[in-house]
Parts: structure tokens; C-alpha cells; sequence
């Protein structure tokens, strides 16, 4: 029986994580990856922005591990084309805060990933993380700071 076109790319890519390995990343993105956020409206886009945003989120969860994953087909949220599909279950701490969450891959054709949908839930957890990764990318230079009294 032949693997799920995704379940490759979605195992090196969990095996990354779980190492955290930012390098073992790089080759997993396509060179115009979008990443859909549960904190930001528009997608973050490119994969060295993607790759940056990767290196922040890393180092915010705590206690990150996945616990599940199913395979199929869904539409991308760029084009609405059905793309091979996985899905991660995740759990993690930050700041004191558990949060359950999916990762959500579209792969492409050469099997790496075209886009990236983090859902997470509860919506405290959901604020700290998007307090705690706005500031990590802020720090990075990937972002500018919010104008004083903002």
C-alpha cells in the first residue's frame, strides 16, 4: 500500500518540531508557503517568514507534543484546489496556559508543503500565545513594534 501523499511531509515535519530542529525545516516549505495564524487575519507568507515565525514558536511552547494525526484531501484557502492533506493534534503550555490545538498541512506536488493552518483553542490560550509570539517576532526583527500606546 502506497502512503498518503502528505503523511511523508507531515512526518518530517513533526519529527522537526519534536527535535526542534529549525534547519531540518527549510526544505519542507515551498519558496511561497502561507502560514494562517490564529491571530492574524492575513497569512504570513514566504518560507523566510515562515521559517522565522517557526524559530519563535519554538522556543514559546512549552511541554509541545503531538498526540494524533489523520490523512486526506482538502481545498487550500489560497486558490481552493484540492490538495493531499494532514492533520496534526498538538498539545502544549504557554505561559502557564495549556492549549489544544491542530496543524493543519496542504502539500504540493513534490510532496512539500504549500500551506500551513494553525487552529488552537482555548481563546486564553490563544491570547497568550499571540502576545507571546508577537513578541518573539518583534525581537526577531520579523515585525515592527506597535506605535507607542497601541
Amino acid at each position: 500500500m502506497t502512503a498518503h501523499p502528505a503523511a511523508a511531509a507531515a512526518d518530517r515535519f513533526r519529527a522537526a518540531v519534536e527535535k526542534r530542529e529549525l534547519a531540518a525545516l527549510d526544505g519542507l516549505f515551498t519558496p511561497d508557503v502561507r502560514f494562517y495564524s490564529p491571530v492574524k487575519f492575513r497569512p504570513f507568507e514566504g518560507r523566510e517568514m515562515v521559517l522565522g515565525l517557526f524559530g519563535v514558536l519554538l522556543r514559546t511552547f512549552e511541554d509541545f507534543r503531538y498526540v494524533g494525526s489523520f490523512e486526506g484531501t482538502s481545498r487550500t484557502s489560497a486558490d481552493g484546489t484540492e490538495a493531499p492533506s494532514a492533520v496534526l493534534l498538538f498539545r502544549a503550555t504557554v505561559g502557564g496556559k495549556e492549549i489544544h490545538g491542530i496543524d493543519l498541512l496542504h502539500v504540493d506536488e513534490d510532496g512539500r508543503i504549500k500551506e500551513f493552518t494553525v487552529m488552537v483553542r482555548p481563546q486564553s490560550a490563544v491570547e497568550s500565545l499571540g502576545r507571546a509570539v508577537y513578541a518573539g517576532l518583534v525581537a526577531e526583527g520579523l515585525v515592527p513594534p506597535l506605535p507607542e500606546g497601541r
